[in-house]
Order: C-alpha cells, then sequence, then structure tokens
C-alpha cells in the first residue's frame, strides 16, 4: 500500500518524465545507450560517452521509493568485488534537488556515484517511466540488459559478471536470451517491484 507522499511524488515524476513529447518512449536492449552527462554530486560531471570500455550500471532513482535505499545498500559489496574488473554504477537521481539527494546518500553510505538529473532530462531520454530502473551498458557503449523495479545483488551480479567477461577487442554480439531456470544473461529484461502507478 502506497502512503499519500509517495503517490504524489510519483505522480510529480510521471509529469517530469511526460513533459516531453519529444523524447523517444523507451531504449531496447542491443541499442546504443543514449547520451548521459551530468553533475556529479561529489563535484564535476561525468559522461557515458568518457566510460567505454567499462561495463556501466545506469541505475535511476529518488529518495521517496521504498525499494531504493535496501537495493543500493545491497549492491555496495558487489560493486566493491567488481569494480576493478571493469564495473561502474551510475545512481542517476530523478527530479531532486542536492541538499535531499546529499541527506539521503549520507544516511544510506555507498560509493559508487551519485549524478543529478533535476530535470529529468535524461530519465526522459531512457524512456524512464517507474522506478528504480537499471540499464547494464557494455564496454562499447551497447545497452544489453535492463532490471525493472526493485534488484537485489545476486541478480545484478549475474547480468554484470557476463559483460565484464567480454574484452574490448573481442566482445560477444548481444543475445536475445530470456529469463530460463533463474538465469539471467545480456539482452535480458527482468522485472522486479518497482515504484508505479
Amino acid at each position: 500500500m502506497h502512503t499519500p507522499r509517495t503517490v504524489i511524488a510519483f505522480l510529480v515524476l510521471l509529469a517530469l518524465l511526460a513533459g516531453c513529447g519529444s523524447e523517444r518512449t523507451t531504449v531496447a536492449n542491443d541499442e546504443p545507450a543514449p547520451p548521459l552527462e551530468l553533475e556529479q554530486l561529489a563535484g564535476g560531471r561525468i559522461a557515458l560517452e568518457e566510460r567505454l570500455g567499462e561495463v556501466v550500471a545506469v541505475r535511476f532513482w529518488a529518495d521517496w521509493c521504498p525499494f531504493c535505499r535496501g537495493e543500493m545498500q545491497a549492491l555496495e559489496p558487489v560493486y566493491q568485488r567488481l569494480r576493478e574488473q571493469g564495473l561502474e554504477i551510475l545512481a542517476v537521481n530523478v527530479g531532486q534537488d542536492r541538499s535531499r539527494v546529499e541527506r539521503f546518500v549520507d544516511r544510506v553510505g555507498y560509493s559508487y556515484p551519485t549524478l543529478l538529473d533535476p530535470d529529468s532530462t535524461i530519465a526522459r531520454r531512457y524512456g524512464v517511466i517507474a522506478i528504480p530502473v537499471t540499464f547494464f551498458v557494455d564496454r562499447e557503449g551497447i545497452v544489453r540488459s535492463r532490471i525493472l523495479g526493485e534488484s537485489d545483488a545476486a541478480t545484478f551480479e549475474r547480468l554484470a559478471v557476463p559483460l565484464l567477461a567480454e574484452s574490448e577487442s573481442n566482445a560477444v554480439p548481444a543475445s536475445s536470451a530470456s529469463r530460463r531456470n533463474g538465469h539471467a544473461g545480456p539482452g535480458s529484461t527482468l522485472v522486479g517491484e518497482g515504484e508505479r502507478p
């Protein structure tokens, strides 16, 4: 059951995301990731294009999302284990101001970069209609899989590890594999619990 505050916040987010009719409605697997360049909470800017050669998980979130806090904490150990292999997680906050984001990050305590998307421009570009949602971008900048809704560490790692195993010079073509027998590989879209109307 959603609280009135959560429902209102979701409706505001939906209005922000719908505010630009010319933006695409979704980002499909096996397509190039849309351009992303945002201010980092810690200072400076991060551009996805500068991360070519890394596997990047682009995560969209907001502090009112009941699933985001636990998920972000659960992903920290995975990030610590896999970042030396080339994993980057970009936590893109959707539609909130810096001070609110800072308070949340201080409480949750994760180390991967937090990016600010206060007017939801990047969220619209990625076709985000509910959060949390995670897009896995391979070393060549191609969206290879997604998690719609809440994730856990095991699912996140199961999607990231095959992409990390692909070398920069010999990337395996993206597959259209679906979730079978508890396995999810590149090309998959996993659906968990997300904050939806």
